[in-house]
């Protein structure tokens, strides 16, 4: 979601050529191939097949094999998004080779050391020649952790660039399409917009364990007494429910949609018109906020303050369903808190993107003259 308008930015582009390196640190095709189609991307021009394993076992593989990538293209820039293990594994191999770094989504903190997402947030800015930035808050913390000015781009949102781009095509989706091939015995079928609540939960911290999931079950009967749930289960989170013995009490559940990870326009589709969304995500509160959709999420921290701040995410710091239950409550009665739209997340971040690299490409190309 965040590169596929950032290719599109660079073909339109006439000072940029870019080619696209995939890693394969998400390798499931349900959760991967699916968004290169739907996003309208090209084969990767690099695919370096890494696939799982720790997160050392990972960010080792990546570097290794991205080396090889470097040595053979010697581009001018390396540029990476997010805070997965491929951005600072790449990031590092970048640094390492004088190959100059941009960081696209930089700045943003969870003040959480504990997350992995964190670390590889804090370590590629650290390195990063420059850095583009979603929010304000970003802008601040890397002021206060001494990066240079002259290195920092307050540029919007390119995850909202590709919900701008996609939003309308999404809308051409039939929920009957979605829903159809799934089996589902509620009473209230949530066939309509804004007639279900959607549900999506994946963090180690809330699924790994068997209390909870037992939270999360209280949390889906209670909501789907008021609405019809949709969960989309994430692939970790089903794989616990088995383990812990609990998915026989999930599917129980009356009112309730199990669905399989969903492609990104059909997923899309999911978040606009659901009448309030209860996840665990940081992209969703981001999306959540530009779509104007009340949002609950399971976080003790939040890296997009904006969300919070401006937009309609409330932050639940522990999965307590009385808590949520309350705020579902106020929603579903027409109390949800109003948000606005953050500032610069219009659907042109990737072209500021494009334009500074330009910029900074042609003082590369002095300076190597």
């Amino acid at each position: 979601m965040k590169v596929a308008p950032l290719h599109r930015a660079f073909l339109a582009h006439p000072a940029l050529d870019s080619k696209i390196v995939h890693t394969g640190q998400h390798y499931d095709a349900k959760m991967s191939d699916v968004f290169f189609n739907q996003l309208e991307l090209p084969e990767p021009h690099y695919y370096l097949g890494i696939g799982g394993g720790t997160h050392t076992q990972q960010t080792a593989r990546i570097m290794l094999a991205f080396e090889e990538v470097l040595a053979q293209e010697k581009p001018d820039w390396v540029l990476v998004v997010g805070d997965v293990n491929s951005t600072i594994a790449c990031a590092l191999v970048a640094a390492k080779m004088n190959v100059p770094i941009a960081h696209v989504e930089a700045g943003l903190r969870s003040g959480d050391r504990a997350m992995p997402e964190e670390i590889n947030r804090v370590l590629t800015d650290s390195i990063s020649d420059q850095l583009f930035v979603t929010e304000m808050a970003g802008m601040i913390n890397l002021a206060k952790e001494g990066i240079s000015d002259e290195k920092i781009h307050f540029v919007g949102n390119v995850m909202i660039d590709s919900l701008v781009h996609y939003r309308a095509k999404a809308a051409e989706l039939e929920l009957k399409a979605i829903f159809g091939n799934t089996q589902y015995a509620a009473n209230r079928e949530p066939r309509t917009a804004k007639s279900y609540a959607l549900i999506t939960m994946h963090r180690p911290s809330n699924v790994d364990n068997e209390a909870g999931l037992r939270h999360i079950l209280q949390i889906i009967r209670d909501t789907a007494a008021q609405r019809p749930v949709v969960f989309a289960i994430h692939p970790r989170t089903e794989n616990n429910f088995k383990k812990f013995g609990l998915y026989e009490e999930l599917e129980a559940i009356a009112d309730l949609l199990l669905l399989p990870p969903q492609g990104y326009l059909e997923f899309l589709k999911l978040m606009d018109n659901a009448a309030l969304i209860i996840t665990d995500s940081g992209g969703i509160q981001e999306e959540t906020t530009y779509l104007q959709v009340p949002c609950l999420t399971f976080r003790d921290s939040t890296e997009r303050p904006s969300t919070v701040e401006l937009g309609t995410n409330i932050l639940m710091q522990d999965l307590n369903p009385e808590s949520v239950h309350a705020q579902v409550q106020k929603i579903l009665n027409g109390e949800a808190k109003k948000g606005i739209i953050p500032p610069l997340w219009d659907g042109r971040a990737a072209e500021r993107i494009a334009d500074i690299l330009a910029v900074r490409n042609s003082h590369l190309a002095v300076r190597h003259a």
